[in-house]
């Protein structure tokens, strides 16, 4: 990656978003990720959101935009479609609608390719994934980052035995 550290850049709809978008990045730091968090909605604020896209778009570093909005999620398709890195959903999970306001971060216009991941700890796995493709640090973390994962179900089922 040419020894220039990438970045997670996170755009909340609102500051209400705040909580999630922290979970956010402080899984993206643990992975060894920068990450910026940033407050644009693509409602309200449309100008803004393409100044901040612009900027980053500037910004010489490998990045990924995590976005995250409820409701009717036009940040994500909207900021696909001006960026050429990666965008990744993370919607807060919601209970008004029955959680059916999902679906406007599921289906996206042809040609904006927006992905979605539900659990912010998953959304910077995702982003770091990525990263790892290049980034042999990166990839690392990941790989220890799974191999904790494992060891703690194997540590579980160990425990449950020996109790059971």
């Amino acid at each position: 990656m040419n020894n220039i550290k990438p970045i997670v850049v996170i755009i909340m709809g609102s500051k209400a978003d705040l909580e999630h978008c922290q979970k956010i990045s402080a899984a993206c730091n643990q992975l060894g990720l920068d990450t910026a968090l940033r407050i644009g909605s693509a409602h309200k604020t449309a100008g803004h959101v393409l100044a901040i896209l612009r900027k980053y778009e500037e910004d010489p570093r490998p990045k990924i935009f995590i976005t995250v909005a409820g409701r009717s999620n036009a940040l994500s398709g909207f900021t696909d479609g001006v960026v050429s890195a990666p965008v990744i959903a993370c919607p807060p999970v919601s209970d008004v609608f029955g959680g059916a306001d999902i679906y406007s971060s599921l289906r996206m216009p042809s040609g904006v390719a927006a992905g979605l991941v539900l659990e912010p700890v998953n959304a910077a796995l995702m982003a770091a994934k990525i990263f790892g493709q290049y980034d042999p640090v990166i990839r690392e973390n990941v790989i220890a980052f799974q191999r904790k994962q494992a060891e703690k179900i194997i540590s579980d089922d160990d425990q449950l035995n020996l109790s059971g």
